[in-house]
């Protein structure tokens, strides 16, 4: 059958149109194109972090801290928003973006410790992380991908597995027994090569002998070096020696910059051997920073120590992002930086250079003695309350087995709690609900740390700024903002820079990536995304 030919009136009617539809296309604006996604996300969790570190010292920080807080989006005024604010809880919400009511981990004491999971390497006690409930970034990554990885290090076990919730990823922290990096059998029955490879070095122990001193000359520091209330009253001036013996070395090797240093060097060679941040999946490198918490403790966050330290953090980081951004493509890179609490200053030293008086050191002893002499005459086992000096736990079954109510005992330890110097209330936890959780942050932060099914009676909230009698080392744990408020940073692919006042949560910063990356969380969230941070081109 021949073939038909098409009238000659047809290609000009084509062109006709096709020169209408080229002058639309020229006269409507270009939409800009999506930018890809990031390869990688890098969350620093700096332990003990206070933001008010990088105004202090602003004119010094010339590595990575001043990179990220000049050039990222950084929130001023950030919080964690939970009663408790130690370690193991503040790490619980940095990936997860829940409260601990939600992911269950109320306190160190009941963090990652497991006999079940125990460590390859170390005689440290197990680790795992069986008390940690729901999800985290990585886990929403995997739904997306299950390509995607994750490696999380750190000077401490609950700050390498809480970020990561229950993920079974590459997970590894310093245990101070041997000097080594370690994981328990919850992740893994051997050690890769390249852990083994920075065990090999051993560096910790061949600092065993050498001296911490200062970065700067020494007019640089406004701090004093003779502020006896500082480490225990001793060795409290620079320079900070180290043991000559290699085991004791390995352990007093945490409380200073060279730990920090440590675990950035582990960080980079982990993601070099696991191939981390090449695409198309996006990973995680998760890396908390331990040397700040330990060397506050130790010295205070108006020392001199703590001073030296992060300029040398910041030195440290500054030279890991140039490392980084050496083996991949910054642009397909995602920061973010925040701590897992802050601290508060020594309370007689802030008063003695405000020449007022000191708030009194609390003491709980004798009412929690008085509590037992109580329970054994009636007949109730006197493990039946616990008391960690914030929270009181009550076992009610004990109380049932003894036919005992223990609603009167409960009131009567609670008025002899309150009558002790230096507490400032003691709250039923079904009496907060009733509270104005807006204007009252302490009801609202309690509320925030307890899940449902913790039988927490009680909770002790001491007067702000006051300490615990005996303790002869800087403090945090409390819900005020002293301890609440941290650094809350973004940098790099999809984000906006600047400096926004407004009220952040740490809790934030999960949603925050997970719209980045173009992920969806698997369950409801305590924290929202923060708009203003996002590039408005980008990752919509």
């Amino acid at each position: 059958m021949p073939q038909r030919r098409l009238p000659r009136a047809v290609p000009l009617l084509a062109c006709v149109l096709a020169g209408a539809l080229l002058k639309n296309a020229a006269a409507a604006p270009m939409q800009p194109r999506p930018a890809p996604r990031p390869q990688l996300v890098v969350f620093i969790t700096i332990d003990q972090m206070r933001p008010d570190y990088f105004d202090r010292w602003t004119r010094q920080l010339t590595g990575g801290l001043g990179r990220l807080s000049r050039q990222g989006a950084f929130f001023t005024n950030a919080f964690q928003d939970h009663g408790i604010t130690e370690t193991a809880p503040g790490h619980s919400v940095t990936m997860s973006g829940r409260f601990p009511r939600s992911t269950g981990i109320v306190r160190n004491a009941a963090g990652v410790e497991d006999p079940q999971a125990p460590l390859l390497t170390s005689r440290d006690p197990g680790a795992s992380p069986f008390r940690f409930r729901g999800s985290a970034l990585i886990d929403w990554l995997r739904i997306k991908d299950p390509r995607s990885r994750a490696l999380s290090i750190s000077r401490k076990d609950r700050g390498a597995i809480l970020p990561l919730g229950r993920a079974k990823q590459s997970v590894f922290w310093y245990a101070t027994s041997n000097g080594q990096f370690t994981t328990s059998r919850y992740y893994a029955d051997t050690l890769p090569d390249w852990i083994r490879r920075v065990n090999a070095r051993r560096v910790p122990q061949r600092m065993a002998g050498q001296a911490w001193t200062l970065l700067l000359p020494r007019r640089e520091y406004a701090e004093p070096d003779s502020v006896a209330q500082e480490s225990g009253g001793r060795d409290y001036t620079f320079p900070h020696v180290l043991s000559s013996d290699t085991a004791r070395a390995a352990g007093e090797l945490t409380a200073t910059p060279m730990m920090d240093q440590l675990t950035l060097d582990a960080a980079l060679e982990g993601l070099q051997a696991l191939n981390l941040g090449r695409g198309p999946q996006a990973d995680v490198l998760a890396i908390s920073l331990s040397a700040t918490d330990y060397v506050g403790h130790r010295y205070g966050p108006d020392s001199r120590e703590q001073h030296d330290n992060i300029l040398r953090l910041d030195r440290a980081l500054g030279a890991f992002i140039d490392s980084l951004y050496a083996l991949r493509d910054s642009t397909t890179i995602v920061f973010a930086l925040t701590a897992d609490h802050a601290v508060t200053s020594f309370p007689e030293l802030v008063a003695q250079r405000a020449h007022r008086a000191a708030p009194p050191r609390y003491n709980v002893a004798k009412p929690f003695d008085a509590l037992r002499t109580t329970l054994a005459r009636a007949g109730v086992d006197t493990s039946a309350v616990l008391f960690d000096g914030a929270l009181v736990l009550v076992d009610r079954e004990a109380f049932d087995r003894a036919h005992v109510n223990p609603e009167p005992v409960l009131a009567r330890f609670a008025d002899a709690l309150r009558r002790q110097p230096g507490i400032a209330r003691v709250d039923r936890v079904r009496d907060l609900l009733r509270r104005d959780t807006v204007t009252d942050a302490v009801s609202r932060r309690w509320l925030h740390m307890l899940p449902p099914d913790v039988p927490v009676a009680l909770v002790v909230t001491p007067v702000q700024g006051a300490y615990p009698a005996g303790a002869s080392i800087a403090e945090h744990g409390t819900p005020y903002d002293d301890d609440a408020h941290v650094p809350l940073i973004f940098y790099g692919a999809g984000i906006l820079p600047g400096r926004y006042p407004e009220r952040a949560l740490v809790a934030d910063a999960a949603p925050t990536l997970a719209r980045v990356l173009g992920v969806t969380p698997t369950e409801r969230l305590d924290g929202r995304v923060l708009e203003r941070a996002l590039d408005s081109g980008t990752h919509r």
